[in-house]
């Protein structure tokens, strides 16, 4: 495998990897609805500040999300909104190793 491609790897790892804990995955699908505040998430992932802020810097590290910093807050949004179209593959294979059919995008494979 060469440099390039290595690396080209290595970067999707970082993304999926980052989106690899429940409480990311909550905090992905919350700010796919609007963008929020780190104490409307804490609330909302049942963790402290100091947890929700790690979990916020893995997905900005990766590139998921986004910050804005207005007086004593600092509001999140995803980077990318279609990041959540990665879901319905993963909902898929969750299907099929439960027996359903396989489906792709919403649709039956032949």
């Amino acid at each position: 495998m060469d440099a390039t491609r290595k690396a080209y790897l290595t970067a999707r790892t970082q993304v999926l990897k980052a989106m690899a804990h429940p409480s990311r995955l909550l905090i992905i699908e919350e700010l796919e609805k609007e963008e929020r505040c780190v104490c409307e998430l804490t609330s909302m992932v049942g963790a402290d500040v100091s947890t929700v802020s790690k979990h916020l810097s893995v997905l900005r590290e990766a590139g998921i999300v986004q910050d804005e910093k207005r007086g004593n807050q600092v509001y999140y949004r995803l980077r990318v909104p279609c990041i959540l179209n990665f879901f319905g593959c993963v909902e898929s294979v969750l299907a099929a190793r439960n027996g359903e059919p396989a489906t792709c995008c919403g649709k039956a494979e032949e």
